[in-house]
């Protein structure tokens, strides 16, 4: 029998397009990391990257990139804990922070497709070998570099591909896998020694022929990601055989703890993630001998895409983390590894919603204090009282935008309605307000803005509203 999970890295995902931590956050966050059983960070930078010369422009403008020097201490505090550093640096699809910019627009592949970068012009090979160039020189003695290549929309549907594809026998698997083997072998003439990983989707419909064929054998491990709490353990078991048979043996797995719920989710369920944990020790557990498996990244995203709103943030979803790697230590998530969570972090539950407010400092927890609130603030937000206060029945049944139109309202019943949007508006704002006065402590300023834009105002603008046509209604009615 296999130990729980084979031997191999375990892998900490810091997805920094969305809610980027503020540096000593940051620190704080890598050294639990570490506490928690994490080998190594994969380090998705985005616009949160220091770029320059041509490519400073990529640079965040929401909140100021994180500095070299932020780049480098993070690097070497992370080393100083015993964990590697990984980049995570996207060279197909899911270009959004780069194409967005006009001056790239020419190199989509197709125009109202933002993500994907076309595999035709030069100019975006050397766009994007120049970052990964600046991404490997402010990493010294990196030895890994992940070149993403997941999702790569709309493929084959630009015109220059549709002519690359008019040669007969071309496919868009063959239009991918070029543009990939290409990226692939310039890091490797670069920088000989460079392991490079890959997103797998974009492969799984392929065969091993296919595979064989492509020149990416021997250049690339293939990183197999599914998030889901119901993983396919048969077809994902196949799959990576699948790899492994066509002649890529070192492979990797791919989970989540944060970030794969829905696209606009607040806070995480930890018994999800747990569950999805569970599945890929299943997986690692069935695998032939031959398969080389070399870690697992456990992801957790910030956004689903650039463009995308933010989903769970780091400091909701630690208890899910821990409760993930514990899973994989223990091979199960038994009442040891869920003892070995609470105890670590110093809450009564590994479900963020039932750990409660308390007196606790952020020590064994960093970001306690801004996880209760954020619960807290939530569970206002989705209450049916609050977020659907407009269709009760005493608005509807007594302002109505009929009855607001002709001033043919009740004043004493409009007044409790008052009153009762008032209470929970003034509710809402005080919750609202520490969370914002602990968020900029842990984040930028533009992510609490971004936060409270999405999850606050949709709620509180409604309440506001009537609380105003109520007043002017009345101004009118009541001497």
């Amino acid at each position: 029998m296999k130990s729980p999970w084979p031997k191999g890295k375990k892998l900490v995902h810091l997805d920094l397009k969305g809610a980027p931590p503020r540096v000593e956050y940051l620190h704080k966050l890598i050294e639990l990391f570490s506490q928690l059983g994490a080998d190594g960070l994969l380090v998705e930078y985005e616009d949160m990257f220091p770029y320059e010369g041509g490519v400073k422009l990529l640079q965040a403008t929401a909140q100021p990139a994180y500095s070299r020097e932020e780049v480098l201490s993070m690097k070497e505090f992370a080393k100083s804990k015993g964990m590697e550093v990984i980049p995570l640096v996207q060279t197909f699809g899911h270009m959004e922070f780069v194409l967005k910019h006009r001056p790239m627009w020419s190199l989509r592949e197709m125009a109202h497709c933002v993500g994907t970068l076309s595999p035709h012009k030069e100019e975006g090979f050397r766009l994007v070998m120049e970052m990964l160039r600046q991404v490997v020189e402010l990493h010294p003695g990196l030895n890994t570099l992940h070149i993403g290549a997941d999702e790569v929309y709309m493929l084959g549907e630009g015109e220059e591909s549709k002519l690359w594809l008019a040669s007969p026998g071309r496919t868009v698997e063959q239009l991918f896998l070029s543009h990939v083997t290409k990226v692939a072998q310039a890091i490797k003439e670069a920088w000989p020694h460079m392991t490079i990983i890959m997103w797998d989707d974009m492969m799984r419909g392929m065969s091993q022929d296919t595979l064989k064929a492509s020149g990416l054998v021997g250049l690339v491990q293939p990183m197999l990601w599914d998030y889901t709490p119901n993983l396919d353990v048969d077809r994902t078991v196949s799959l990576l055989e699948k790899y492994c048979s066509a002649g890529m043996s070192e492979l990797w797995a791919a989970s989540s703890f944060k970030g794969s719920t829905s696209v606009y989710t607040c806070v995480p369920s930890t018994q999800r993630h747990v569950d999805n944990h569970v599945q890929w020790l299943k997986v690692a557990a069935s695998l032939s001998a031959a398969v080389n498996l070399q870690g697992i990244a456990i992801t957790g995203w910030q956004r689903f895409d650039h463009l995308s709103v933010l989903c769970e943030l780091m400091h909701v979803a630690l208890p899910s983390l821990a409760a993930c790697l514990q899973t994989l230590d223990h091979g199960q998530f038994s009442a040891e590894a869920k003892s070995r969570v609470t105890e670590r972090l110093g809450i009564p539950s590994v479900e963020v919603e039932a750990i409660g407010r308390t007196s606790a400092d952020d020590s064994l927890f960093p970001g306690r204090k801004l996880a209760e609130l954020t619960v807290e603030l939530n569970s206002l937000l989705n209450s049916e009282d609050i977020r659907f206060f407009e269709n009760n029945m005493y608005v509807r049944g007594w302002f109505s935008p009929y009855q607001q139109q002709r001033k043919m309202v009740s004043p004493l019943i409009t007044m409790q309605i008052h009153s009762q949007a008032s209470t929970y508006l003034a509710t809402l704002q005080e919750k609202a307000e520490a969370v914002r006065e602990e968020m900029v402590r842990l984040y930028p300023d533009s992510t609490a803005q971004e936060w409270m834009e999405e999850h606050v105002s949709p709620v509180v603008a409604p309440l506001q509203r009537i609380t105003e046509d109520i007043g002017a209604c009345l101004n009118q009615m009541v001497p």
